[in-house]
């Protein structure tokens, strides 16, 4: 029996990279760091945001209603 394995998200996402996760344009994912609403850590020029930042938002959209 072949075993399926989920795979792992990564830790750290770019802004493009998470653009794509969310299905949303570039500007907009740095519109939202901009504003503080999806947290980024910084390492030198490197803006990366966590896996889990990524999930918190997703969590925190409201669904549309008919």
């Amino acid at each position: 029996m072949a075993q399926t394995l989920t795979p792992t998200p990564r830790l750290l996402y770019t802004p493009t990279e998470a653009a794509v996760v969310l299905s949303l344009g570039r500007s907009t994912v740095y519109n939202l760091m901009a504003t503080g609403t999806l947290p980024y850590v910084k390492q030198g020029r490197a803006r990366r945001i966590r896996w889990t930042e990524l999930e918190r938002y997703a969590s925190s959209l409201e669904p549309m209603t008919g």
